[in-house]
């Protein structure tokens, strides 16, 4: 899809409270209202206070961030998902069956996994942010910007 960003994208793991938002947050950031973009997860669960102070650090306030399931989502009309758990990639295989809709796997490391200290644990979400941020870029960073 070089050249080109896609109409509609949708960005999907396992709860919604870390890394989709972040995913989603990070290309509106990059690409303003050059695209449709939601995101979503498998099951709802609790923002994280850790994404929403490293996504602050770039001037992204996710603080009202409320949790969506892809039942939540009313609109079908995506060109293409990105799932960032095995689990959320297994959901959308199963729901876009009968779709026209392109499916991406961008494994991603889920940042609540890391132990450690606070200054431990926010490097992990630092990293996670910038990972999918690079991504984000490499995957769809046009010339035409």
């Amino acid at each position: 899809m070089s050249g080109q960003l896609p109409g509609a994208i949708l960005f999907v793991c396992s709860q919604n409270a870390i890394r989709s938002p972040m995913a989603e947050a990070l290309y509106k950031n990059l690409y303003k209202d050059k695209s449709y973009v939601q995101s979503a997860g498998i099951h709802a669960g609790d923002p994280s206070p850790f994404m929403q102070e490293v996504m602050a650090q770039k001037g992204i306030d996710l603080s009202h961030h409320k949790a969506r399931t892809l039942q939540d989502i009313q609109d079908s009309l995506f060109d293409i998902i990105i799932t960032l758990s095995p689990e959320a990639h297994h959901q959308a295989m199963e729901l876009t069956r009968t779709m026209a809709v392109d499916v991406e796997y961008w494994p991603t490391m889920d940042p609540t996994l890391v132990e450690g200290n606070r200054t431990q644990r926010l490097d992990a979400f630092r990293e996670c942010r910038d990972n999918l941020e690079t991504q984000i870029k490499q995957r769809f960073d046009t010339n035409d910007q």
